[in-house]
């Protein structure tokens, strides 16, 4: 028996128009610079607004401020980013057979880029979470010996790269750092996508003209289970192989204290759960 509510239509029904009358609101809110609605710029902002009211409504003033503190103070340490990281790390597992798995290509996704290294000529170059991406996508390639995809473009979310811009795209970095620094060949370039959706839909396209179906899909633990949606909501059978577990590292006192780390995966891990909110909605 199917719920329904008053008007007849079945309820997911309802939900969908619901969604569909309101994506001019979720596209504008999705147009908004991420640093602003995720810490410490929100909690700044929480703070900022606790002083104020201090001014008209102390005691409630004291509250939200000191609150927004105390709450930036845990999530700027470790310990504190892990009540947002493990729930999110634990969506999956490591991949501990890639020989057995089945797989077809493996497909690693790009995260930022170091514009310019002087170090390397001036071109770009991964950043330090695409490296570690890289290096796990080596290792499974002399592992299962698969052909490897690397996909990425210049691009934000819903924002096109300059044109001076696009030459050389994050999957071009991508594919210098494996073959120079790795010794791994790559076969497909991706560098047109702008956010994760769109590595899943462009990525699936290449692959389905190789005739490749199932796949060993590289990002961080925190990423994966976002990722993974999007790769098999484009058609692809996929095999997650996440790396950077940092639930499994050792914790001490020192871990409550607050760092930049802290920080960034606060920051990180709560970007990724905003991006699950955001995708539920989108694909409802």
């Amino acid at each position: 028996m199917r719920i329904t509510l008053q008007s007849g239509l079945p309820w997911p029904a309802v939900f969908a128009n619901f969604i569909n009358e309101f994506t001019p609101v979720l596209n504008l809110i999705n147009a908004i610079p991420r640093d602003l609605i995720l810490p410490p710029s929100n909690l700044f902002f929480v703070i900022a607004a606790g002083l104020v009211m201090w001014r008209f409504w102390p005691r409630a003033g004291r509250i939200v401020a000191g609150s927004g503190l105390a709450v930036l103070a845990l999530l700027s340490s470790n310990a504190g980013a892990g009540f947002l990281v493990t729930p999110l790390e634990r969506m999956t597992a490591p991949l501990l057979a890639p020989e057995t798995a089945g797989a077809q290509a493996i497909v690693v996704l790009a995260a930022g880029r170091m514009q310019r290294a002087p170090e390397y000529g001036g071109r770009d170059i991964p950043d330090y979470i695409a490296l570690a991406r890289l290096r796990y996508a080596a290792h499974l390639q002399r592992r299962t010996a698969l052909p490897v995809l690397v996909s990425g473009g210049n691009g934000a979310s819903g924002v096109d790269p300059d044109p001076d811009d696009r030459a050389y795209t994050k999957a071009d970095a991508m594919a210098t750092a494996l073959r120079e620094d790795f010794g791994v060949p790559v076969k497909w370039i991706e560098g047109r996508s702008r956010d994760t959706g769109e590595n899943a839909t462009y990525s699936a396209a290449l692959l389905r003209a190789a005739g490749v179906k199932r796949v060993l899909l590289v990002t961080d633990a925190m990423h994966m289970p976002r990722a993974r949606t999007v790769f098999e909501r484009a058609g692809l059978e996929v095999v997650s192989a996440p790396t950077m577990f940092f639930t499994e590292q050792a914790n001490s006192l020192r871990a409550w204290v607050p760092s930049a780390e802290g920080m960034r995966r606060s920051w990180y891990a709560t970007y990724e759960w905003l991006g699950i909110f955001w995708y539920r909605l989108r694909f409802a």
